[in-house]
């Protein structure tokens, strides 16, 4: 009856009500096996402090009990305790065995405590355990906790029987130091050998998950539709995989299959989701997951408040992130940050400026990632001063050395504010080498300004950085093409041809219903083509009563004037726009996310749609992790258009 109670027991209560009924009974508290059942079950039910002070009691403890205690403090964490009592283990003259070890190892992993991890290999060495599979398992997860891959690998190497668990060790040991493609060639060895990677596999790889080649993608999609298993672990990771390398609907859609087959997203999920909701602005679905997490009670939580704030931020809905914000009841830096940036992609510089003053004041010390943004907030404000007074104060004050996210924002600070020449000179002067993002700022300021000289050297620099980065040669070509040089625009074209490139076609998304429309230039797949087309032809004779004259300097093409204005009638946006008018009513906002800048003609045109149909217009474009988006907002009494332009495709408002 005792130890059925003792086994199945996981109330605090009833254990120590028993406890004190065997207290009297010293018959039955004097035995050994109960005691150590008692002692489990207080571990069990994370009695931790009861069931040390009764393993203190027993006079004469064998290995069993010390494996019980140490177990105990594993499981529920407190790694330094178990250390404590695995130590004591030498003055009871008690050796460790094959379940005293694989546990010590854990608490040295997660205390990533070295030291004592050395000790055990040499222990284990010395009695011939490190050959057993558990031990070893152990011995590389401390390694590879340590940072030690070196070490880890050769543990694995040198293990005469390995299982799952031992490749998985090695995959979370490169994931845990930030080496995602490391952790996959691991991965693809483990393929090599004809074995199965499991959800295990999978949760190893989600510290490190970060933008990749599409072949690493690929094979992550593999791993994942092997896996045997219908938890959250594997999809979270896929999801993450999707977001991280610009695969925003594919994340969606694996999201979408999750609810539809009643699996209910933890945190990790909506962290994760969130940010594919912000690229694709499909605000929609960010709603619904934002209901979601207050019905499930998941709030207070600072990861996924942050990402809330970011999600509504990207979606132009300022007032929304601004609510998350004020609610927090705990804000770390990031949830600052997170709102110093959406006041910056507002275009809201003053507001950006004022609170990251206030930040500074209630104690928080902004790190380099907070000084992005507010030097991206100022850019994109067009503050010249105040980007150049905190650049010099994170330097000089708070001694951060500058990396080349905030070389790249002062580059861009000086190249709208039309100082092309002294961008230059800035990135000529860098201490550091500037990359492809700082040299196409500058040359995305170049086609603005139209400074022929310095994009041409601009150019240069990047042919020889990436040179089958097709983009930077659209841009090159669009500064001559604004400049009539049509020769040298047609040279341009026919590099991009013998080298295969290709322009990334321009598309712009729709979230309509829950559901993500996307159009491209000229397009006439959409089952309502033709009233979109109706309703362009309509608004576009309405905005030239208004004063709209196109463009055509913006249609980058050797053609006559009137074959310009058609070239620019049918661009994705207006497409999307027009959509939108169609199928919403005032007063809800017009949000579209578009994958390229937006042409000088369109930004006019969509100022002249947003008066005459009394619309607020949305228009975002999708960014990376170093590109913080900038909104202008241009007012037409209460209406207005804002607009997200990538640091180094300025444009001209």
């Amino acid at each position: 009856m005792f130890n059925q109670i003792l086994n199945s027991c996981r109330d605090a209560k009833t254990l120590k009500k028993f406890h004190a009924k065997l207290f009297a009974d010293q018959n039955l508290y004097s035995n050994p096996s109960i005691a150590l059942k008692l002692i489990r079950a207080y571990a069990g039910c994370g009695e931790l402090g009861s069931a040390r002070n009764l393993f203190d009691e027993i006079p004469e403890k064998n290995i069993i009990f010390f494996n019980v205690m140490i177990r105990g403090y594993v499981a529920h964490l407190k790694y330094q305790d178990a250390l404590c009592v695995f130590n004591s283990m030498s003055s009871h003259v008690i050796r460790a065995d094959h379940y005293t070890y694989p546990c010590v190892l854990k608490a040295c992993s997660g205390s990533g405590n070295l030291w004592v991890g050395l000790q055990v290999h040499a222990a284990v060495y010395k009695v011939g355990l490190n050959l057993n599979v558990f031990v070893g398992n152990g011995l590389v997860a401390m390694y590879g906790k340590c940072g030690c891959l070196v070490e880890a690998r050769k543990v694995l190497d040198g293990m005469s029987v390995r299982d799952i668990v031992s490749w998985n060790s090695m995959v979370a040991g490169y994931a845990q130091q930030g080496n995602f493609d490391d952790a996959l060639k691991i991965c693809r060895e483990m393929e090599s050998m004809k074995l199965r990677p499991d959800a295990g596999t999978m949760a190893s790889l989600l510290p490190a998950v970060t933008n990749t080649s599409s072949e690493n993608v690929l094979f992550v999609k593999g791993m994942f539709e092997k896996v045997a298993d219908n938890s959250l672990v594997p999809r979270n990771v896929m999801i993450a995989v999707y977001v991280n390398n610009s695969m925003a609907a594919e994340a969606i859609d694996l999201y979408s299959q999750m609810i539809a087959n009643d699996m209910d997203p933890d945190g990790v999920t909506i962290t994760s989701i969130l940010p594919a909701c912000g690229d694709l602005s499909a605000l929609s679905l960010g709603r619904e997951i934002h209901k979601y997490v207050e019905s499930k009670s998941f709030l207070p939580n600072l990861s996924v408040e942050n990402a809330l704030i970011d999600m509504y931020a990207k979606c132009g809905c300022l007032e929304e992130a601004r609510g998350v914000f004020d609610t927090m009841p705990i804000r770390d830096v990031v949830s600052w940050t997170s709102m110093i940036s959406a006041y910056g992609v507002s275009g809201q510089g003053q507001d950006a400026l004022a609170l990251f003053s206030r930040m500074i004041d209630e104690g928080f010390i902004p790190d380099s990632i907070a000084f992005v943004a507010l030097l991206s907030a100022c850019s994109h404000s067009g503050m010249l001063e105040h980007g150049r007074y905190w650049y010099k104060l994170m330097i000089e004050q708070y001694n951060i050395a500058p990396r080349i996210e905030h070389y790249c924002c002062m580059v861009d600070l000086l190249g709208r504010a039309g100082r092309v020449d002294e961008a230059f000179s800035f990135i000529m002067e860098m201490p550091i080498e500037p990359n492809e993002r700082v040299w196409g700022a500058l040359l995305g300021a170049c086609r603005v300004h139209s400074s022929m000289n310095i994009g041409l050297k601009a150019a240069d620099y990047l042919f020889q950085i990436v040179p089958e980065q097709a983009g930077y040669y659209v841009l090159l070509s669009n500064i001559y093409a604004k400049a009539g040089k049509w020769e040298e625009v047609n040279k341009i074209r026919s590099v991009m041809k013998s080298k295969g490139m290709k322009k990334t076609p321009g598309i712009s998304n729709v979230d309509y219903k829950g559901k993500v429309y996307t159009f491209l230039a000229g397009d006439r797949s959409h089952p309502q083509s033709k009233e979109i087309y109706e309703k362009l032809d309509v608004l576009m004779g309405k905005m030239k009563e208004e004063g709209y004259v196109s463009a055509t300097d913006s249609a980058l093409h050797d053609v006559e004037e009137e074959d310009k204005e058609g070239h620019l009638t049918i661009h994705s946006e207006k497409l999307a726009i027009a959509f939108s008018l169609i199928n919403t009513r005032p007063p809800m906002p017009i949000r579209i996310t578009k994958n390229l800048r937006v042409c000088g003609d369109c930004h006019a045109a969509i100022k002249f749609m947003s008066k005459i149909t009394k619309r607020e217009v949305i228009i975002v474009l999708e960014y990376d992790s170093i590109a913080t988006l900038s909104f202008c907002w241009i007012g037409f009494s209460e209406h207005r258009i804002c607009i997200a332009v990538q640091p180094w495709m300025t444009m001209e408002f």
